[in-house]
This record gives C-alpha cells, structure tokens and sequence, in this order.
C-alpha cells in the first residue's frame, strides 16, 4: 500500500489529488469551444473548491496562456484560497537563468497572484542544464514568487541532480510530474517512484486515467474523439477491456465506484497524487468521488496483476 514518504513538502499536507487544467482553453487536443466553454470551467472550478479539492495544476502553454488566465479570473471570484501549481517551458531558445524568472513573472500576471504554490520545470529539454535551472529556481523562492520547486518528466538521475543542487542551498525538491496510471507504469520499473518516496518528492500523476481510456467510457467501437481518436487504435482498447471489467467489480464493491474514481484510488494507494482533467461537472464530480475510500492491499495487488497483463498484450 501507500508508502511512507520522508520529509514531504508541507504544501501536500493532506492533499490527496488536485485539479489538472491542461484542457482549459485548449482547442488542438481538448477541443475547448465545441462541447464546453468558459462556463463550464468556472462550474469545474467551484465544485472542486467545494469538493475540497484545492490544488490546480496549469502550465504557460496549456492553451497558449489561457488556463492560467481562466484559472486566473476564477481564482479572483473565489471565497477561499486555492493552491496554485504551474510551469516553465524551458524551450531551447530560452538560454538564462532570467528567462524563468521572467516566465514566472508572466504567469504570476496572468493567474492575479503575487506568489504560487508550486513552480515546475515542464521537461528537461537541452541545452541548459539541470543544474542552471534549479539555480533559476533557488532565485525564485528567495524572491518570494514560489513556495516550492518541482520538475516534470525528470528521471531518476535528473531528479537527483535537481535534489542536491537545490539542498545545497537549504531548498527541497517538493515533487515531480510525470505520466503514471494503471497502462503506464514505467515509474515504478524504473525505481523512479521508489526513489521519490524515499527522498520525500511527491509523485504528482499526469493523466492518471490514460486521456480517458480508463473511465470505461471507450471500447473497440467508441473511439476518443478528435485528437485522442487519432492514437488510440481499436486494437489496445479491445486489450485493456479485462482491466475495465476488473475495474468496474472492484468499484462495485465499494459502494459503486466507477472504473475511474478505482484508477485514481489505485494511484493514491501509490503514494502518488494524481491530478485528473476535468472540463465538465460531471468530471469533476467523478474525480472528487475517488478520495475518502481506500482500496485493500489484495486489491492493489489484484489490479497491479491485471495492470501488467494487459500491457503486454
């Protein structure tokens, strides 16, 4: 079951999942526009804030801007404080130390608040060094524009580069992103989350239910649409149905949990904090049913057997 992290950064003191944004404003994967507006987000937004789902995850690119800008203008309506995490692009052009700072700045501009929860480097991109940025960052929190400092998509030696450059100035690494659901657990194979977990960097789980194709709501003839249609092949949605089916039994013995609301708590129990999409209501109200149960161990272990026999399929 869940291991027990050292030293976790107090920002997840008590936060076992978070909102992730990445479909607010964005037109080429989510497809904002057609099937959900503005309107929607802002009803998303209240109800995880209601749902006491309080951290949002965003991005200076997710939509060009405009989920920081959502997230942004619903933040200043909001009744009570919300934990804001987002991220640096570190795009080849950007060659100093100062272009994250003043990306930061932009980002702090375009959400309406002097200071985020969380910055995060969003891949480890070439040519500037994992040592430069995390120098960039150590700038950041002693400005006071961030509380925290993560990374994104860095593996096991890149994260550790991150760990002792930022601990040499007192300064932890409080997490990092990656992609980890029940069809992609490369995480764990390769120690990642291991390591994490014994060094007190949270795991926060990017697509922690594989773009959708683990809320049951697609098979072999209900292909995604859009973008995610395009590569998503019948072939493995026909693979993973006996994980669905499992799902789907598990969740019924827990007082109907859906396939979903299972894969998020599977991921909890992994000491990893998952951040759904969520673009309606009805998502959100499915990703906020997820917490407050926990499976058993004979159920993790159970779902981990499945998990692997379907991948190799």
């Amino acid at each position: 079951m869940e291991a027990e992290g050292s030293r976790q950064h107090p920002i997840f003191d008590g936060v076992q999942i978070g909102t992730g944004t990445w479909a607010w404003g964005d037109r080429m994967v989510w497809g904002f526009g057609q099937g959900y507006q503005e309107n929607d987000l802002k009803a998303v937004f209240e109800a995880s804030m209601k749902a006491g789902i309080h951290l949002f995850d965003t991005a200076e690119v997710y939509g060009q801007g405009k989920s920081e800008t959502y997230l942004g203008q619903f933040l200043r309506e909001a009744e009570q404080p919300a934990a804001v995490a987002t991220k640096f692009m570190p795009y080849p052009w950007r060659l100093s130390r100062a272009s994250l700072l003043r990306a930061l700045r932009g980002s702090l501009r375009r959400l309406g608040v002097e200071q985020v929860a969380l910055y995060q480097i969003h891949m480890p991109l070439p040519p500037v060094t994992v040592e430069s940025w995390m120098e960039a960052m150590l700038e950041a929190v002693h400005a006071g524009l961030t509380q925290a400092v993560g990374v994104s998509n860095y593996d096991r030696r890149q994260t550790q580069r991150a760990v002792d450059i930022l601990a040499h100035q007192g300064v932890r690494l409080a997490s990092n992103q990656v992609e980890y659901h029940l069809l992609n657990r490369k995480v764990e194979t390769s120690g990642l989350l291991k390591q994490c977990l014994e060094s007190g960097v949270k795991v926060i789980a990017y697509s922690p239910l594989a773009m959708g194709l683990l809320t049951g709501k697609y098979g072999p003839d209900r292909l995604p649409s859009g973008f995610r249609g395009g590569r998503t092949n019948r072939k493995t949605l026909a693979a993973i149905q006996p994980l669905i089916a499992l799902l789907r039994r598990i969740g019924a013995d827990h007082a109907g949990k859906t396939p979903a609301q299972v894969a998020l708590n599977w991921v909890i129990c992994k000491g990893a904090l998952p951040i759904p999409g969520a673009k309606t209501l009805e998502q959100l109200e499915q990703n906020a049913g997820a917490v407050g149960w926990t499976l058993s161990e004979a159920e993790v272990a159970e779902l981990d057997e499945m998990s692997a026999r379907v991948s190799a399929a």
